[in-house]
């Protein structure tokens, strides 16, 4: 049966991009669309923009895979792109000594995911990379960085149009009727219309799960329940003394209120969590309140009324508050048996530094 196109992508978030250069350089004909006007507007650009390591994520898992893999392809992407990257290195603090022995996990797990170049360190060794920090220990990575997410996207962008994909903004997919070999699609957007494809991939981020709850034909215990986990962050006013990124140990949603640093050295801290029931960007300086006492763990000369609101994300969760985080939910024909289609669920961190690998294991999937 004829359809108009062979293969659509639903999301010009960063994983979706690099799902459409990935389809178009294999020789696929590629439409992106995109529900807003420009590429990456929801969780892609709203993050720490973190080149992970993988250190936290369970030996075996998706995340631990595909994170190790893409990390390694993200940096040598970048630098063959010209994109912006600096491997700044991290310190995971324990404050006191009964969370060392959490460090140990953390490097036992890091170095079974294949991160080799992880050090535990002890307080004078910490002291001596980071002066201003406070812990009894340090877990050190060295291979953990940061990136211009923007520019990385815009690379993934002109690699995807240059082998010949085609992108459409304003354009939401309403529906979707799953038949015989092919996928109807109803597109919204200032000109509506209907559209064929025979490989479908639904990378829409937060809205994934909506979108497949959507699609006539798909059985609906493969779609899990979604959550809505927000991430607040505050810059500083002035400079912070660090040159690393530092973490806290990790919370059971997230990796804790940490400080990371953007191209230009200034210093930002966060995500808090704070679950939702609606998308809510805003930032509530009220906040800052909860910030001061977890930052001071670990940095105690934190000034008083030094901290800014600056922006927030949303987690795109797949487990409930109070629940472990799950793994990636890469859903193929081997789950709902529906030749051509692929739901990427729960892509949260470390989505941006595996995108590369969710690329391509998402055309080995649909090429097998």
């Amino acid at each position: 049966m004829s359809v108009d196109i062979e293969c659509v992508v639903v999301g010009a978030g960063v994983v979706g991009l690099a799902v459409a250069r990935e389809m178009a350089q294999a020789g696929h004909e590629v439409l992106l669309i995109e529900a807003g006007g420009a590429i990456g507007m929801g969780t892609s650009s709203r993050n720490s923009e973190v080149i992970h390591a993988g250190i936290y994520y369970p030996p075996g898992s998706l995340k631990a895979r595909l994170c190790v893999e893409g990390r390694h392809r993200l940096y040598a992407y970048c630098e063959s792109h010209g994109v912006t990257t600096r491997r700044l290195g991290k310190l995971i603090v324990a404050k006191d000594p009964a969370q060392v022995a959490g460090l140990q996990v953390l490097l036992e797990r890091g170095l079974t995911n294949g991160v080799d170049d992880l050090r535990l360190l002890d307080q004078e060794q910490a002291l001596a990379l980071e002066p201003a920090l406070a812990c009894v220990a340090a877990l050190y990575s060295p291979s953990t960085g940061i990136v211009d997410s923007h520019a990385l996207m815009l690379a993934l962008q002109g690699d995807a149009e240059a082998a010949g994909a085609n992108l459409a903004f304003h354009t939401p997919l309403l529906g979707v009727r799953i038949g015989a070999g092919q996928f109807l699609l109803e597109l919204g957007g200032t000109a509506q219309m209907k559209l064929s494809c025979r490989r479908l991939i639904n990378a829409a981020g937060l809205q994934a799960p909506a979108l497949a709850r959507r699609m006539e034909g798909l059985p609906a215990q493969t779609v899990p329940p979604d959550y809505l986990c927000k991430g607040n962050y505050f810059s500083l006013a002035g400079r912070a003394p660090f040159r690393h990124l530092v973490y806290p140990a990790p919370e059971a949603a997230g990796l804790g209120i940490h400080m990371t640093l953007d191209l230009a050295g200034q210093a930002r801290f966060g995500p808090d969590i704070e679950w939702v029931e609606h998308e809510d960007y805003r930032v509530d300086p009220a906040r800052a309140e909860t910030f001061y006492p977890a930052i001071r763990t670990y940095w105690p000369d934190l000034p008083d009324h030094s901290l800014q609101p600056a922006y927030s994300g949303i987690r795109p969760k797949i487990s409930a508050p109070g629940e472990p985080s799950r793994d990636f939910h890469i859903s193929s024909a081997a789950e709902h048996q529906v030749p051509g289609l692929i739901n990427l669920f729960g892509i949260e961190s470390p989505g941006l530094t595996s995108c590369l690998a969710i690329a391509e294991r998402v055309r080995q999937l649909l090429d097998d």
